[in-house]
C-alpha cells in the first residue's frame, strides 16, 4: 500500500524533503522550520497521527521543547486491510473498508492544522489541554482561533477557573465578553427589580423587606439563566454514538445553544436543528421561570399571612396572588417571550451585527451590549404586563405583581 507523505524541514539555508519519517539533524546549534505538505495516498480513510518531539537549541527562545503532532488525511478508495502505519512500524493489520459518512471535510483537516500550528506556537502539547478539548483538536472540530482564545482566558484566575466547568467553558471560548454581559444582565435586574420594588412598597419597603430580598434573588436567578442558556457555545461536547440514544434525543443533542448562532467551519445547522434549539431551550426556560415564580410567589404569600395573623386590621387590604396560575404563566412567558428575545439578542444583534462591527473597540461593544440588554429588559417588563392582563392574572388597573416588574 503506497503512503506518499513529505516534509519540508529548513536547516537554513539547506532544505532536505523527507518521506513518512522525520529526522533530526545532528547538530544541536540549528534552527528547524517544518512544513507539510498534504500528499497522503492510502487505501484506507484515515491514517493515525503521528506524533514527535524535536530539541531546539539552547538559544531558540526559552523554549526547551516543542511538541508537534503531524496528521494526515487520507483520500479513501476502499479496499482491503494493510499493515502500514505511523507508530513505529510495530503495528498490525488495519480494518478493512472506508469510513464512508465519517469522511472528514476539508474544513476539519484545516481546522486541526491550525490548531496544532497555535499548539507549537504556544509552546504547548495536546496533552496539555483538557480532555474535550483535545477530543475536538483531534475531531477536526475547532481551529486554531479558539485554542488560542483558550490560552488567553486561562491567563485570568477567575477565567481559569471557570474554564473547568464545561458550559462555563464552552460559552466563553465562543464569546470572551460572556462574563461581562452575565454581569450586565443580574446588575440591570437588581436595579430595576429593586426599584419597582420600592415604587410599589414606599413607606413599607424596609418593613417587608424579606420578600423584596426573596423577589430580587429569584429575579437575578432568572436573569443569569436567560443569559446563559441561549448564549451562543462552541461544543465541545463529544459525538453521540447511535446507539446510546433515541432519535429525539441524538437530535437534540445535535442542536446549537442558540438557534442564530455562527457555525464554525466544519459544522453546519440545519433549519430543523436551530427551530430545535428554541424549542429546547424554551423547556428549560419553562421550568426556570415556573420554579421561580413558584418560590417567589410562596415567600410572598408565606409573609403576607403572616403579617395578617399579628395585624387584623390589615388583612382585608392584600390578597395573596395566586400561586400555580402565576408561576405556570411565568414559565410559559419565559419560554416564548424571553426565549425569542434572548435568542434574537445573542445570536443576531450580538455576534451577527455588534461582534463584526466593534471587534477591535471591545470597550464600544461592552457599551452597546449594555444598550441592547437594558431595552430587551425594559421591553419584556412591559410585554408581561400585556400578557398577564390578557390571561387574567391580572386586572387592566391593577399594578403588577411584586414578583414579575422585572421580567428577567
Amino acid at each position: 500500500m503506497p503512503i506518499a507523505a513529505t516534509a519540508a524541514v529548513n536547516f537554513s539555508p539547506v532544505t532536505t524533503r523527507y518521506g513518512g519519517i522525520l529526522a533530526s539533524p545532528t547538530s544541536s546549534s540549528s534552527r528547524i522550520t517544518v512544513s507539510i505538505s498534504n500528499a497522503v495516498t492510502t487505501n484506507v480513510a484515515r491514517v493515525d497521527s503521528l506524533s514527535f518531539s524535536m530539541n531546539s537549541s539552547p538559544n531558540f527562545t526559552s523554549r526547551r521543547r516543542t511538541f508537534l503532532m503531524l496528521s494526515f488525511a487520507a483520500a479513501g478508495t476502499g479496499g482491503g486491510g494493510g499493515d502500514d502505519n505511523f507508530h513505529g512500524g510495530n503495528g498490525g493489520g488495519g480494518g478493512g473498508g472506508g469510513n464512508g459518512g465519517n469522511e472528514e471535510s476539508g474544513d476539519q483537516r484545516k481546522n486541526r492544522n491550525e490548531a496544532l500550528i497555535a499548539l507549537t506556537e504556544a509552546g504547548r502539547s495536546l496533552e496539555s489541554l483538557p480532555k474535550d478539548l483535545q477530543t475536538a483538536i483531534e475531531d477536526g472540530r475547532i481551529p486554531g482561533s479558539i485554542v488560542l482564545r483558550y490560552f488567553e482566558l486561562e491567563k485570568s484566575p477567575l477565567l481559569a477557573w471557570l474554564l473547568r466547568f464545561g458550559g462555563f467553558k464552552e460559552r466563553l471560548l465562543a464569546d470572551d465578553l460572556f462574563l461581562a454581559k452575565v454581569a450586565m444582565e443580574c446588575g440591570v435586574g437588581i436595579f430595576t427589580k429593586t426599584a419597582a420594588e420600592y415604587e410599589r412598597r414606599r413607606e413599607n419597603f424596609f418593613n417587608e423587606l424579606e420578600i423584596v430580598v426573596a423577589d430580587v434573588v429569584m429575579a437575578v436567578i432568572a436573569d443569569f439563566m436567560l443569559v446563559y442558556l441561549p448564549a451562543p457555545t462552541i461544543s465541545l461536547r463529544p459525538r453521540m454514538a447511535a446507539a446510546d440514544a433515541g432519535r429525539i434525543a441524538k437530535f437534540f443533542y445535535n442542536c446549537p445553544d442558540n438557534a442564530f448562532q455562527i457555525a464554525l467551519p466544519g459544522i453546519s445547522y440545519s433549519l430543523l436543528q436551530r427551530i430545535g434549539a428554541i424549542a429546547r431551550n424554551g423547556t428549560k426556560l419553562f421550568a426556570v421561570g415556573t420554579i421561580s415564580s413558584l418560590v417567589g410567589t410562596v415567600v410572598t404569600n408565606a409573609v403576607l399571612n403572616a403579617k395578617k395573623a399579628v395585624d387584623k386590621s390589615g388583612s382585608e387590604e392584600v390578597e395573596n396572588l395566586p400561586v400555580i396560575s402565576t408561576s405556570v404563566a411565568y414559565g410559559v412567558y419565559m419560554a416564548v417571550s424571553s426565549n425569542l428575545r434572548y435568542q434574537v439578542v445573542a445570536g443576531v444583534i450580538e455576534q451577527r451585527i455588534l461582534e463584526p462591527m466593534l471587534h477591535q473597540h471591545k470597550l464600544m461593544l461592552s457599551a452597546m451590549c449594555f444598550a441592547v440588554r437594558t431595552g430587551n429588559t425594559f421591553l419584556g417588563s412591559l410585554l408581561w404586563v400585556d400578557y398577564a392582563r390578557l390571561i387574567g392574572i391580572q386586572k387592566a388597573h391593577e399594578e403588577v405583581p411584586t414578583q414579575k416588574v422585572h421580567e428577567a
